[in-house]
C-alpha cells in the first residue's frame, strides 16, 4: 500500500511550522484541510484554536512584508468604508481603512486574499494595498461597520410610508385600529422616528397647545424643537403613534403606555417605549428611544476617573452586598448598572433582573418585566428570584420598604444585589433608606457602595479657551493653588458641521463614588443623617458631585456652563 503523499509546506503554513508555532502535522493538516473545505487558512487555525490571531498577524506580516495594525485602535471613516458595498464586506472580510488619492489601503487577516483585493479594486476602479489586522480584532470591526449599511436607512427615507413594524403580540384591534390614517400623516410620523433615530436623540415630545403644535427631540439631554405641524393635525398624529404602540386609540382620558418595534433593515430594529397623557389640550405623547448599544458599552467609555473606576470594579467583585446607582430621570443609572452587569455576565453566574420596562434585551441574563396591573411587582419578583438559586440580583428602582427589605436580605444572605434610588447625591441615599423604614444596622451591613452621578454635554472639538477672573473661579470651588494651571474651554458661538452649531457632541458622566467605610457604618447605626455622611466622606477624600464637574471641565471634556447647569454650588 503505497504511502500518503507527503504535503509541501508553503508560505504561512511553513512559516508557522518554522517558527515553532505549529507542528509538522498540524500545519500539514490545517493546510490541507484549509484547501479542502475553501476556508482561510487563518481562519481555520483561529477557529481550531491551533495558533492565537496575534501570532499569525506577526507571521504574515514577516512573511509577506506587509504592515500590521491594531484595527481596533484605528477611528475608522463610514465614507472609506461605503467605497465598498455590504456584499463585499460580508463575503471577502476586508475592510477599506483610508485612501491616499488612487490608492485604497485594505486592512485583512489573510494576505494571499487575492480575489477580495480584486473584487474592491473592482468596485472602487482603485489600487488596493493589504494591512494585517488580526482576524478575530477583524471581525468585530467588520460586525461594527456592518451597522453602517443597517443604519444609514436610505431605503427607509426614501420609502417613510412602508416602514415595517414588528408585532411582539396579536391583539384584538378595535375599529378605530383598522382606520388606517393619511398616507402623509403616516409619512410625517415615520420622519420623525428616522430623523430622532439619525439624530441620536433619545426622547421625542409630541406636544399639543391650544394654538399650535410641536415636537421635540432631546439630543445630549436637551429639548430642542424640530418641527411644528398644523394643531389640526394633534388627533390624527395621537392616533397615528397609538395605533403603532398598539394602544386603544378611542381612549384619550386615562394615560397609557405602550412599545412599537421598528424594523429598518433586515438585521437592524429599534424599540420605542411610548407614554401617553392627557393635557388641557389633547395629548401629550412621549417616545424613548430603547438603545441597545448601551448595555455593550466599555466601562471607559462613561467617563470614571481611575479611582472611581476602581472602587466601582472592587465592589462588583464582592460575593455577595449592595451597590446603589443614585440620581434623576435620565442621569445615566441605566447605563452605569447595565454596564456592570456586562462585566459580571459569565457563563457560571446566574443573574436575574426585575425592571420596569425591561428597556434593553441581555443575552445571558434572565429579564423580568414589572407590570403593576398583573400582581407583578419588585417585591414579588424579587421573592420569586430568591428560590431561583440566584449569584447576581439587578432591581429596577427601591420604591417601598417590602422592596428594600427583601433586597437587603438577599445581600445578606450571599447575594449580590444592584440597584437604582432618585436621590441627589450618595449621602443622602441612606438617609433614604431610613426614611422609608429600613433598619439601620441592616443598612450598614449590606451597602456596600453608593454611586450618585450626572451627565453633562461634551464639549465638540470646536471647543474655544475661555478667560474667566480668578475670583470667579475661586467662587466655583476651584482651589487657588490651582488657579494658574487651570484652562477652561466653552462651546464655540455657532458650532461646527460636526456638532450641528451646538458647541456640543455626546454626553460624559460625572460620579461620586462613595464606598461604605466602617466609620461611615458607625455613623449609619447611630442615627447619623447626610451632612454628617458627606462630612465623613469628605475626610475620606471622596469627591462629591460638585469636584467630579470641575475636574471634567479642568480636562477640557465640558465647560464649566455646563457642569453649573447640573450640578449646585452647594
Amino acid at each position: 500500500m503505497a504511502a500518503p503523499k507527503k504535503i509541501i509546506l508553503t508560505g504561512l503554513a511553513h512559516k508557522l511550522y518554522k517558527d515553532g508555532l505549529l507542528s509538522e502535522i498540524d500545519a500539514e493538516t490545517a493546510f490541507d484541510k484549509s484547501r479542502a473545505t475553501g476556508t482561510s487558512l487563518v481562519t481555520y487555525l483561529v477557529n481550531q484554536k491551533l495558533v492565537t490571531s496575534l501570532d499569525i498577524a506577526f507571521a504574515a506580516a514577516e512573511e509577506f512584508g506587509v504592515p500590521l495594525v491594531d484595527i481596533e485602535s484605528l477611528e475608522l471613516n463610514p465614507d472609506t468604508i461605503k467605497l465598498i458595498d455590504q456584499k463585499l464586506l460580508e463575503e471577502h472580510k476586508a475592510i477599506p481603512l483610508f485612501q491616499r488619492g488612487n490608492r485604497l489601503f485594505v486592512a485583512l487577516s489573510d494576505p494571499t486574499k487575492l480575489p477580495a483585493l480584486e473584487a474592491i479594486k473592482f468596485k472602487t476602479k482603485m489600487h488596493t494595498e493589504v494591512i494585517l489586522a488580526e482576524e478575530d480584532k477583524l471581525n468585530k470591526v467588520i460586525e461594527r461597520a456592518l451597522e453602517l449599511f443597517d443604519t444609514s436607512m436610505q431605503e427607509l427615507e426614501d420609502g417613510l410610508e412602508d416602514i415595517e413594524l414588528v408585532a411582539e403580540e396579536e391583539d384584538k384591534k378595535t375599529d378605530d385600529e383598522k382606520t388606517e390614517p393619511d398616507a402623509p400623516i403616516v409619512k410625517f410620523v415615520n420622519k420623525m422616528l428616522f430623523d430622532a433615530i439619525k439624530a441620536e436623540a433619545s426622547d421625542l415630545h409630541f406636544e399639543p397647545y391650544e394654538k399650535y403644535y410641536r415636537v421635540r427631540f432631546r439630543i445630549d439631554g436637551m429639548l430642542q424643537v424640530v418641527a411644528t405641524p398644523p394643531i389640526t393635525l394633534s388627533r390624527k398624529l395621537a392616533a397615528r403613534i397609538k395605533v403603532m404602540s398598539r394602544l386603544d386609540v378611542s381612549e384619550r382620558r386615562v394615560p397609557q403606555d405602550g412599545r412599537i418595534k421598528l424594523k429598518i433593515s433586515a438585521k437592524k430594529s429599534i424599540d420605542f417605549r411610548v407614554s401617553t397623557c392627557p393635557i388641557l389640550w389633547g395629548e401629550k405623547i412621549v417616545m424613548r428611544i430603547l438603545d441597545s448599544s448601551a448595555a455593550k458599552l466599555n466601562i471607559d467609555m462613561l467617563g470614571y476617573e481611575e479611582e472611581q473606576k476602581r472602587l466601582y470594579l472592587e465592589a462588583l467583585a464582592n460575593p455577595y452586598g449592595m451597590v446603589l446607582v443614585t440620581g434623576p430621570t435620565g442621569s445615566g443609572k441605566t447605563v452605569s448598572l447595565y454596564t456592570g452587569i456586562n462585566i459580571l455576565n459569565k457563563e457560571g453566574v446566574n443573574i436575574s433582573t426585575a425592571e420596569d420596562p425591561v428597556e434593553i434585551n441581555l443575552p445571558g441574563v434572565n429579564q423580568v418585566q414589572i407590570d403593576e396591573k398583573t400582581g407583578m411587582t419588585f417585591a414579588k419578583a424579587l421573592k420569586a428570584f430568591l428560590r431561583q438559586d440566584p449569584d447576581i440580583i439587578l432591581v429596577g428602582e427601591i420604591r417601598d420598604i417590602e422592596t428594600g427589605g427583601i433586597a437587603i436580605k438577599a445581600a445578606s444572605t450571599g447575594h449580590m444585589v444592584m440597584s437604582t434610588l432618585h436621590t441627589n447625591d450618595a449621602p443622602q441615599t441612606l438617609t433614604r433608606l431610613i426614611d422609608m423604614g429600613l433598619p439601620p444596622f441592616a443598612i450598614a451591613s449590606t451597602i456596600i457602595l453608593i454611586m450618585a452621578q450626572r451627565l453633562c454635554r461634551r464639549l465638540c472639538t470646536c471647543k474655544v479657551e475661555q478667560e474667566i477672573p480668578q475670583h470667579s473661579l475661586l467662587a466655583e470651588g476651584f482651589k487657588e493653588e490651582d488657579l494658574a494651571e487651570i484652562k477652561l474651554y466653552g462651546p464655540r458661538n455657532g458650532g461646527c458641521e460636526k456638532c450641528g452649531g451646538l458647541g456640543y457632541k455626546g454626553r460624559v458622566g460625572i460620579y461620586q463614588v462613595m464606598p461604605i467605610s466602617d466609620t461611615m457604618k458607625r455613623l449609619i447605626m447611630e442615627g447619623s443623617n447626610s451632612i454628617g455622611i458627606a462630612d465623613q466622606a469628605r475626610k475620606e477624600g471622596i469627591p462629591d458631585l460638585r469636584d467630579s464637574g470641575l475636574k471634567k471641565a479642568i480636562s477640557g471634556l465640558t465647560s464649566l456652563e455646563e457642569v453649573n447647569r447640573v450640578v449646585s454650588k452647594e
